[in-house]
């Protein structure tokens, strides 16, 4: 929505003629209870609820902002004001509550104004990116001014027109976010699927009828997997967290261990010159669960890059580890056509031979392997696996040919989640347009066009958006008046 046109007959204002920008604090008695908002409890959602904490009056009253049942409040800091936190004020114990200092607080005038029509205006895009242009302050800590949001354009709407703007909204958007929460559910039903995929592959359930009537198990083809030193290890051998994964292997299948079947590329610890062109340089801050991130792009200088890369250089196939920090665990495999370098908390993982890796990296994406890698992690701050920890993790090894159908299988149930999956986004995409095309159609008037046809005597004469915002004004002069003759 770049321009709000309001229909002919509602009247153009600002946010400050109908409502009060951060009212004055509120008195109430010390040991009142009241709610307490921090940020992280404003809701960013139109539907959603404000979530508060029970607090006494005394203990949150002069160094938060106040506000009470039917105020209006939102983010005024980045990137919360982006992100949409807002919400209309109800349901608080005692009508009243405080909340961050980063809240803007807005009040209407009288109840001319509904806080409906005013928590809509500014959710819409409009407002959003108005905001966003006019923060002032350094980066990281911006915020939106409050003469922004003071002279920002408000329609004055007849009252009547007003309450049914404000049910037809509660409907619609309610709608759509029921369809927005199916979809997302819908996704993480996808996860779900994909994990149990992962589960039954390396568990050998996928595979399982395959292996029944596979000659490989009859004796006949060994001799490669004897070559890679894979055993089927002795009770003893197996420490009590390796059987998490160990014991759900088939007995078919043999084991081995990440240092007898992969070469580590280690460039852990170190940070390299970085450069505004050159070759490309990723960290773990690149490689995601499952895939590896164009974001961050960094370089490394031509000349840089060979002296840098001395441990050895990264192939197509070779699997990507994060070892430490909040995104340890997280696994890809190396689709890049070009030499790369690399450097801090990531581990490549080269297969000796030809040993082809599509198997292990799926092993690597389950929950139980995730699971393992947490339970060897150590460290606080910052936890992590040491790479003699990493080394000696079990990995399982079929036959070749049945790590080929296993990668097979996987590959066509990913596929057909896969395309599920582009559906339900392209879905979400328009579901979460469908926000701000209704939002604009409110205060377009679309929503209510017929309604003012049928009900011209509610927005005309004593009931026009005109004749309301003089009541409002003659309200506030009398107000006024009435504190000057108190003083």
């Amino acid at each position: 929505m770049s321009e709000i046109n309001f229909p002919s007959d509602w009247v153009a204002c600002s946010i400050s003629d109908v409502a009060q920008v951060n009212p004055k604090k509120i008195d109430a008695e010390p040991d009142t209870i009241s709610g307490f908002v921090p940020m992280a409890l404003a809701p960013a959602s139109f539907s959603d609820s404000l979530r508060y904490e029970e607090k006494h009056w005394k203990e949150i009253k002069k160094s938060y902002t106040n506000f009470q049942n039917g105020d209006v409040l939102f983010a005024k800091v980045t990137p919360c004001f982006e992100n949409g936190k807002a919400a209309i004020v109800d349901g608080l114990p005692n009508g009243i509550g405080a909340g961050s200092s980063e809240f803007y607080v807005l009040r209407p005038h009288t109840p001319y104004f509904l806080p409906e029509i005013l928590f809509a205006l500014i959710k819409t895009q409009k407002f959003a990116n108005d905001g966003a242009a006019n923060m002032t302050g350094a980066v990281g800590l911006r915020r939106v001014p409050r003469a922004f949001v003071e002279s920002f354009d408000a329609p004055m709407i007849p009252i009547a027109e007003q309450k049914v703007i404000a049910e037809k909204l509660g409907n619609l958007l309610a709608q759509v976010e029921a369809t927005k929460a199916r979809l997302e559910n819908t996704l993480e039903t996808l996860k779900q699927f994909r994990q149990s995929v992962l589960a039954a592959a390396v568990s050998g359930k996928l595979t399982e009828t395959w292996r029944e009537s596979a000659l490989e198990y009859s004796g006949s083809d060994l001799s490669t997997e004897e070559s890679l030193n894979t055993d089927k290890p002795k009770k003893a051998e197996v420490t009590s967290n390796h059987e998490i994964v160990v014991d759900s292997f088939p007995k078919e299948w043999k084991v081995s261990t990440f240092s007898k079947l992969y070469k580590f590329i280690d460039y852990r610890g170190k940070t390299p010159k970085k450069s505004d062109s050159g070759k490309r340089l990723y960290t773990a801050k690149n490689i995601k669960m499952g895939f590896i991130s164009n974001d961050p792009v960094e370089y490394l200088s031509e000349n840089d890059f060979k002296n840098w890369m001395t441990r050895g250089f990264s192939k197509l196939g070779d699997i990507f580890f994060v070892t430490e920090g909040h995104t340890m665990g997280c696994t890809a495999i190396n689709t890049i056509g070009e030499d790369i370098a690399l450097a801090q908390r990531t581990l490549t993982l080269q297969p000796y031979g030809n040993l082809s890796t599509k198997f292990h990296y799926y092993y690597m994406l389950t929950s139980a392997f995730q699971k393992l890698v947490e339970l060897n992690a150590t460290g606080s701050a910052a936890k992590g696996i040491k790479a003699a920890k990493f080394r000696s993790l079990p990995v399982p090894f079929p036959t070749y040919s049945e790590q080929k159908e296993i990668t097979h299988r996987v590959e066509t149930l990913f596929a057909s989640a896969n395309a599920i999956e582009s559906q339900v986004n392209q879905a979400l995409e328009r579901v979460n347009n469908l926000t701000q095309s209704i939002l604009a159609k409110a205060f377009r008037g679309e929503l209510t066009e017929q309604w003012r046809k049928d009900n011209p005597e509610l927005v005309s004469g004593e009931n026009s958006a005109e004749a309301l915002l003089e009541k409002i004004k003659a309200e506030r002069a009398a107000l006024k008046s009435l504190k000057k003759s108190r003083k």
